[in-house]
């Protein structure tokens, strides 16, 4: 992959990961206050719709710019003397190792929003300092491994339907998808992706939000989603799954038809 084509990437990720994040943020905090333990209501309802938001600027460029560095770098490298078939087992891997890596900046950003989202009345600076102050640098990355399992699976739904979706279109058409085809796209794979990773979501959701020292604190994922099961139903580990497919369907197509206009007119 050509420096500038890397250069186009990252700068491509970041602009689209900031669009995406703060038009969106609303619907993300209805649905970590929908996952919330404590209930919709007592986590703030529809109050303070933008707690947390602070984090959400900060972390969004650098993660998304990561992401899509790693996945498009990968992806070139794979694609290398590979045969048409393995071309989604390539995609599967590339995002796979760009969350990964981007799970490194997300997961900090991530916590101290969810804390800040469910506690309107703090804000996020105080949020930091009380997290580092209790739990240290560890207490940032507390769900990383949940998020990481969250974001894998999702990528690996995302990812091969959204290139596989483009290139049904543009087979279909006779050319390359113009951006908005490749967000519409963007906006059908993350929208299914995100309906059937839920449970994980409502496990990481409870484990970034647990108290230190509690079992969830402890960041076991199927010990989380037992609980869940066993306490709330099938209902438990769907929670917020209908504002989850908005946010992911709106914004894939945000997201990723973003990322496509903007590598487009860098390149």
């Amino acid at each position: 992959m050509e420096p500038r084509e890397s250069w186009a990437a990252l700068a491509a990720g970041g602009v689209a990961g900031v669009c995406v994040d703060l038009i969106l943020f609303p619907l993300d905090t209805v649905k970590t206050r929908l996952q919330s333990p404590q209930g919709f209501r007592k986590a703030g309802g529809f109050r303070g719709i933008y707690a947390g938001v602070p984090s959400t600027a900060i972390g969004s460029f650098p993660n998304a710019a990561v992401f899509f560095i790693t996945y498009e770098n990968v992806k070139s490298m794979l694609h290398h003397g590979s045969t048409s078939y393995l071309t989604p087992a390539t995609h599967m891997v590339a995002a796979s190792l760009g969350e990964v890596v981007a799970c490194l900046i997300r997961v900090p950003s991530e916590v101290v929003k969810q804390r800040a989202q469910v506690s309107p009345s703090s804000s996020t600076l105080r949020i930091l300092s009380h997290t580092l102050y209790h739990e240290g640098i560890q207490g940032l990355y507390r769900g990383y491994k949940s998020t990481v399992l969250r974001e894998i699976p999702f990528s690996l739904v995302q990812f091969p339907l959204w290139e596989s979706l483009k290139d049904l279109w543009s087979w279909k058409q006779g050319h390359v998808v113009d951006s908005w085809q490749s967000a519409v796209c963007g906006a059908f794979a993350g929208g299914f992706a995100a309906a059937v990773t839920t449970p994980l979501d409502v496990a990481k959701t409870r484990i970034m939000l647990a108290k230190a020292g509690s079992s969830n604190a402890s960041g076991n994922v199927l010990a989380a989603l037992g609980g869940i099961w066993r306490t709330q139903g099938l209902s438990g580990l769907f929670a917020g799954v209908v504002p989850r497919m908005a946010a992911i369907s709106l914004g894939g197509f945000i997201f990723l038809g973003t990322y496509e206009k903007t590598r487009q007119l860098l390149l």
